[in-house]
């Protein structure tokens, strides 16, 4: 009940702040993935005002990164499917583009949009889990890098969580980095 209360509110303010052009860098996320040689890149494919990342996915790509977009399942569950910007993609049944179901992967990083977040890196996303059970199921398989992306004005006092809630690693802003 909380969290669709704080989710109605940022969301709201996100789709009016997304008309004054705040500039987003890529480059503390670019330095990560190169300090730590990581080539499968998790993306997401911006809806609802999120940040764009697929001019960075792009980049990314051209120097020699596989990138992977995420493709929901029954039991609101998710699985990355590698996936090219010259590819074509089909809309799931929330009207969000997603891959063909090429070929499956587990990426190094994933980039996790953000609708509210906290100091302490947990976030709160749309509410239906997909996010957390990915990394939950996940995380025992790879040492999976979960980057936050979110404007500054979407940070929280504190996030209600729970037992399902997974924490992020990092979280990037305009303005700074949670870590």
């Amino acid at each position: 009940m909380i969290k669709s209360i704080i989710r109605k509110k940022i969301l709201n303010l996100r789709e009016k702040k997304n008309k004054q052009n705040i500039k987003f860098s890529f480059s503390e996320i670019l330095k990560k993935i190169k300090k730590n040689n990581l080539k499968i890149i998790g993306g997401y494919y911006p809806v609802n005002f999120e940040i764009n990342v697929l001019n960075f996915l792009k980049d990314l790509e051209l120097n020699g990164n596989h990138i992977s977009l995420p493709v929901i399942k029954k039991n609101n569950e998710m699985d990355y499917y590698l996936w090219s910007y010259q590819d074509s993609l089909k809309l799931n049944k929330f009207g969000i583009p997603e891959p063909d179901k090429n070929k499956k992967v587990i990426p190094d990083i994933i980039l996790v949009p953000l609708v509210a977040f906290d100091k302490k890196l947990f976030r709160i996303g749309y509410g239906g889990g997909y996010f957390d059970r990915y990394i939950g199921k996940n995380s025992n398989k790879k040492n999976i890098l979960k980057v936050g992306v979110g404007y500054s004005f979407q940070k929280i006092n504190k996030v209600p969580i729970n037992k399902f809630d997974k924490k992020l690693d990092i979280i990037i802003t305009e303005k700074y980095i949670l870590t």
